[in-house]
């Protein structure tokens, strides 16, 4: 397992992991990574939010990281999924506060589009590094319409 998770085998459903240098294109790659994981775990519906939230959670680590090294971990758990992006650089993550000249920022804007798409996310600082996360849950099915 990742740092990060603390779950038991019995609270993971399937998962995927790898690790990778990470350029200005890889985000296409993962999204059809993440598109297929989730056609095959039945949680098509969280498509649009996890390819969101993975671009940008990426997008930081070309940005940032200085050797664009991380670890992607994709995990199907009850009533959802998580994923977890490691790197190997330990400055925290900067989310825009929306003080004054938070809008002509150029760094920032990326995590309010992971907070606003996702239901849970996170950071977990590691020695020499952080794990970034993000949970969508699956929405229940209300069954047949009612007439």
């Amino acid at each position: 397992m990742n740092h990060a998770t603390d779950r038991s085998p019995a609270q993971i459903d399937a998962s995927y992991r790898m690790g990778f240098t990470v350029g200005e294109h890889s985000a296409r790659h993962l999204r059809r990574m993440v598109r297929m994981f989730l056609a095959r775990w039945d949680l098509a519906e969280l498509t649009d939010a996890a390819e969101l939230a993975l671009t940008e959670l990426v997008a930081n680590v070309v940005r940032h990281v200085p050797d664009r090294h991380c670890n992607l971990l994709i995990l199907r758990r009850p009533g959802g999924l998580r994923v977890e992006v490691t790197d190997r650089c330990p400055r925290p993550v900067h989310m825009m506060g929306g003080g004054v000249g938070d809008e002509l920022a150029e760094g920032g804007r990326g995590l309010l589009l992971v907070e606003a798409v996702t239901d849970r996310w996170g950071t977990v600082p590691l020695p020499g590094g952080k794990t970034v996360w993000f949970e969508c849950d699956a929405k229940p099915c209300s069954g047949p319409p009612t007439m």
